[in-house]
């Protein structure tokens, strides 16, 4: 039995050596340690010290959500998939992934609702698959967005430059002391970091606010981009080609282009997990976070649509510009719409760098409270009633990367670590629905989610690996049937454990089933350089959490027993007394 005294395993290098010593039990005791709701909503939330206020509506999270998902990804995924994938049915292809994002909008609200902290996906997954798991999504969610917003950040000033017709090596020096790739230093991209940096940290509400007016600007630009299609736009565009020697009609490429044009384009809908991290600060979680979240996908895929006709309309497909497809389209046509466009993009940009920072900062607050990172994190300041240190610390070290590297604006498109962790919350609802520890044992749910997910897969791989011809349709259809069964055999032999209180996930566990398969597809369309990348983070945050979060977490729990047996002690012993004494008793 592992003995441990009062000090922690960080306070001498002789305690941490033998904590280290200890790895192997730690981690057999921690790794797969799940949470409980209950504790998530009373004592772990308590570790922030002030509460965040609930402040936000329903309408809050909408345009939250709307302002995380519209931002540069419309304008540069649109064109590609139109031109190289599904032609004029892009309209199709972005209403397929509508639909998509909408499945697993439904399972992060069914845990949001559930339990209304700011942990987002990081709690779902704590209370379900344990410490380990959580802690490898949240530390891959949190490089991502990092990253990613360093990235756009950069780009917006770029956009910001087309606007006002200013070139960006204006503002932008060369330091030659520097190694290519870090010595083009954008003060304006730090400064606009900082700025937002701040506006989170004064007042979630405050931020709402601004996000709604920027929201309300872009949209207005969206609205006035789709007018403008429909008005100098040709209907025969959305069957005839430029060129006659290229496939003509609605699908040029058939359904498989169709769905390829689908994968592309849902990385445009990513942003809408960030509204999951506001469950904390909303008034009304049951009645507000099922419309906000929901609601902002339904009204997004809907602006999606309208756009992508728009542009279908103003060219043939085979002459969309894959860069700039709606710049591009109107180029030649009207300076001061070309402009328009810019204006607009800038606005999108800067409301899903805004709802990505808010995100970003309450899942490095709720991870801080797990012990996993220095509980200084996990601060929630009195006053403001937001995660300061978080936020502060985060938007400093997305600055300083926007300061200093050339990140390409299309990183904020792959996001491997988003679609994993949608993958993992698109489990988790089914397993926390059919698993109750102490009651129903897990393996049943636990195959059919491996067998599941290695159908997808096998699906995944012969959709893009197999040459055209007569065996793949075969083995798709083949795929297609043994996943229809193996959910059917599950769906009548497993009953479900529980219930939800006040919302749930409809048709379980079909709707869930369908997620997860349609995310593993997704994942399957990535690049490998987005694989190599995510390899090397998730072993990066594997090596911290074994060097440093098991032994926290460690520490944390037998400080809290000891804390509980106190407190047990100190209630026996007042029983005690007042079973001596009646006349203590009220």
């Amino acid at each position: 039995m592992e003995t441990h005294s009062s000090s922690s395993s960080f306070s001498t290098l002789q305690s941490y050596l033998k904590a280290l010593a200890q790895t192997p039990r730690r981690l057999a005791r921690r790794a797969p340690s799940v949470s409980s709701s209950y504790e998530e909503l009373s004592r772990v939330k308590a570790r922030s010290g002030s509460d965040m206020q609930r402040t936000l509506r329903w309408f809050d999270l909408v345009g939250l959500g709307i302002g995380g998902m519209v931002g540069a990804g419309v304008f540069v995924t649109t064109g590609r998939a139109s031109r190289l994938y599904a032609g004029p049915a892009i309209v199709v292809s972005y209403a397929i992934a509508g639909l998509c994002a909408l499945l697993s909008a439904f399972c992060y609200t069914e845990f949001a609702v559930h339990m209304p902290v700011a942990g987002g996906a990081f709690s779902y997954l704590r209370i379900t698959f344990g410490e380990f798991a959580a802690f490898l999504t949240g530390a891959n969610l949190i490089t991502e967005y990092v990253m990613s917003n360093a990235a756009v950040s950069r780009g917006l000033t770029s956009y910001m430059g087309a606007a006002m017709g200013i070139s960006t090596t204006k503002w932008r020096f060369i330091l030659p002391l520097l190694p290519n790739g870090f010595n083009e230093i954008d003060l304006v991209a730090s400064a606009i970091v900082l700025i937002l940096t701040l506006v989170i940290c004064y007042s979630t509400r405050e931020s709402s606010v601004v996000n709604m007016i920027l929201t309300t600007l872009h949209i207005l630009f969206i609205a006035f981009l789709i007018l403008m299609g429909l008005w100098k736009g040709d209907w025969n565009n959305f069957t005839h080609p430029g060129n006659p020697q290229h496939p003509s009609g609605f699908f040029p490429y058939g359904a498989s282009g169709v769905f390829n044009g689908a994968a592309m384009v849902y990385l445009s809908y990513i942003g809408y997990d960030a509204v999951s991290t506001m469950a904390e600060e909303v008034r009304d979680p049951v009645k507000d976070i099922p419309i906000g979240v929901s609601g902002s996908v339904i009204i997004v895929t809907i602006l999606y649509c309208l756009m992508a006709a728009s542009m279908s309309m103003l060219l043939p497909y085979d002459m969309i510009d894959v860069e700039a497809p709606f710049s591009a389209a109107f180029s030649g046509r009207s300076e001061l719409v070309a402009r328009v466009i810019g204006v607009g993009a800038s606005f999108g940009i800067l409301t899903s760098l805004l709802v990505a920072m808010l995100g970003q900062a309450r899942y490095m607050c709720v991870i801080g409270r797990s012990n996993v990172v220095p509980a200084w994190f996990a601060r929630v300041h009195p006053k403001t009633s937001t995660p300061v240190n978080a936020s502060a610390f985060l938007g400093i070290f997305t600055a300083a990367i926007a300061l200093f590297t050339d990140l390409n604006i299309l990183l904020n498109l792959v996001s491997i670590g988003t679609l994993f962790v949608f993958y993992m919350v698109s489990n988790a609802v089914i397993y926390r629905r059919y698993v109750m520890v102490g009651t129903t044992k897990p393996w049943p749910t636990l195959s059919f989610l491996c067998l599941f997910s290695l159908t997808s897969t096998i699906f995944t791989l012969v959709w893009h690996f197999t040459p055209p011809g007569k065996p793949k349709p075969f083995l798709l259809g083949a795929c297609v049937v043994i996943a229809i069964s193996i959910l059917q055999v599950f769906h009548c032999m497993v009953p479900q454990a529980r219930k939800p209180a006040f919302w749930g996930v409809p048709f379980m566990p079909w709707l869930p089933s369908i997620s997860i398969f349609l995310n593993v597809f997704l994942l399957g369309s990535l690049d490998g350089p987005s694989y190599v990348r995510f390899g090397f983070f998730s072993a990066l945050a594997v090596l911290v959490y074994v060097l440093y979060s098991v032994h926290a977490s460690f520490d944390a729990e037998i400080d809290g027993s000891m804390g509980q047996k106190n407190v047990e002690i100190v209630e026996e012993s007042k029983q005690s007394e007042e079973e001596e004494d009646p006349s203590q008793k009220v």
